[in-house]
């Protein structure tokens, strides 16, 4: 029987009070008026500028240097005999109504120039007060989500080793079973966001927006509805493969945390290569679809679609680009030899990587529609990691505890023992 440690067990209740702590700090700090939105802008020095439209007041400048030129060319001509006094009469009287009439449309596109530039600003610091408020929330999302993803992962893994009767891994089954159980606390958590975002409690579903009309079916998929605009036929099986790669790396860091305690003591070194190819075959696996939806998108060039791409390009260079290194060019070259996936450390070190590839994946995934250019990895993002982190640690090594780690009466079983190569 594994034995849940004191060490374990209070690291993960600080991982986790911390982590609240920081989330907490994020929603408080969020700014609730647009005057705080407008004092943070100004804050972060923002290059956009709103007076644009002041030229307009120009107009009617304008028309008054007209209305003086022409009083003194009228004063000239009143020097004048008296056959010209009624004709000038006559053009004054004409003269002055064109430029009263002109004045008055001046001032009219002057007084509408400023409305429009007014509702555009007031448009503009709602959007940004929505994202700013957005960012907690997002942050709380893809953590949650995340660590939710890697137990649906573990479960499409496990359920794969049972349906294909599998001889290597039923020593692992317990491990596969423990990392399940945050499934149900996961499941309810996402669940509680998602219904507080059809409460209204936050902006991050446009498309839940009570002034929004829409006419589409609420959407099962609640990563690619943050794009209401936006879709991908591909996006199921991307999201899939990070989930299953993000699993099966957990399974490889846990079995290997408690191998070096004295348990699993019949896992050995083909085990542990086995997972780690798993772990490079995935990551191909899921850069392959991430190519795939992005040279068909690329290529097609439909401005519906390529626009997920471009805000993504301008605003997240850093996580979307840093993401493609880390799911995709460092596990290539790392797992690429076979040695390395026999050293234990080695795949600890490479799954942490790669597990922080996928976080970046889901945040690229949550965020550009949610805050869109005000993110950052700051308070509330390391605080939902903290939290959440904690929370599934917790969760899974209670459930490891709970149950003897050698699975009884699989019939495999003798066979994942002499498993050797």
């Amino acid at each position: 029987m594994y034995t849940f440690t004191n060490t374990l067990k209070i690291g993960s209740f600080i991982a986790m009070a911390v982590g609240f702590m920081l989330l907490a700090i994020g929603f408080i700090s969020a700014p609730s008026t647009v005057e705080e939105a407008k004092a943070y802008e100004a804050a972060h020095g923002d290059g956009h500028g709103h007076g644009g439209h002041g030229e307009a007041t120009d107009h009617g400048g304008q028309g008054g240097g007209h209305a003086i030129a022409y009083q003194e060319e009228k004063d000239t001509h009143g020097t004048k005999d008296d056959h010209h006094a009624e004709e000038s009469q006559h053009h004054e009287a004409k003269a002055n109504m064109h430029h009263n009439t002109a004045e008055d449309g001046d001032t009219a596109h002057s007084d509408a120039s400023g409305h429009h530039g007014e509702d555009h600003g007031a448009a503009h610091y709602e959007h940004l007060l929505h994202q700013l408020q957005n960012r907690p929330w997002a942050a709380l999302y893809v953590a949650a989500f995340f660590f939710f993803m890697i137990s649906l992962g573990v479960l499409a893994f496990y359920a794969i080793q049972r349906a294909a009767q599998a001889g290597w891994s039923p020593i692992l089954f317990r491990v596969m079973e423990g990392i399940t159980a945050y499934l149900v606390p996961g499941g309810i958590i996402v669940f509680v966001i998602l219904t507080l975002s059809v409460l209204h409690m936050n902006h991050m579903f446009v498309w839940m927006d009570e002034d929004v009309v829409t006419e589409s079916m609420m959407s099962w998929d609640w990563i690619m509805s943050l794009d209401p605009h936006w879709f991908s036929t591909l996006f199921g099986w991307y999201v899939f493969a990070s989930m299953f790669v993000s699993g099966i790396t957990t399974i490889a860091i846990i079995t290997i945390y408690l191998k070096s305690k004295g348990y699993l003591t019949e896992v050995n070194d083909s085990h542990i290569h086995d997972l780690a190819k798993f772990m490079f075959g995935i990551s191909i696996f899921w850069t392959y679809l991430w190519f795939a939806q992005f040279m068909l998108i690329w290529y097609a060039n439909i401005p519906e679609e390529v626009t997920y791409y471009v805000a993504r390009f301008q605003d997240y260079k850093i996580p979307f680009f840093g993401m493609l290194v880390l799911n995709f060019i460092f596990p290539l070259l790392v797992l690429m030899n076979s040695d390395y996936k026999r050293l234990n450390w080695f795949v600890i070190m490479t799954g942490v990587i790669v597990l922080f590839g996928h976080y970046l994946d889901i945040f690229n995934m949550v965020m550009p529609a949610t805050v869109g250019d005000q993110w950052g990895l700051g308070i509330p993002e390391i605080g939902g990691i903290l939290f959440f982190g904690g929370l599934f640690t917790f969760w899974v090594f209670t459930a490891l505890a709970k149950a003897p780690l050698q699975p009884k009466r699989n019939p495999f079983l003798e066979e994942s023992r002499q498993f050797h190569y």
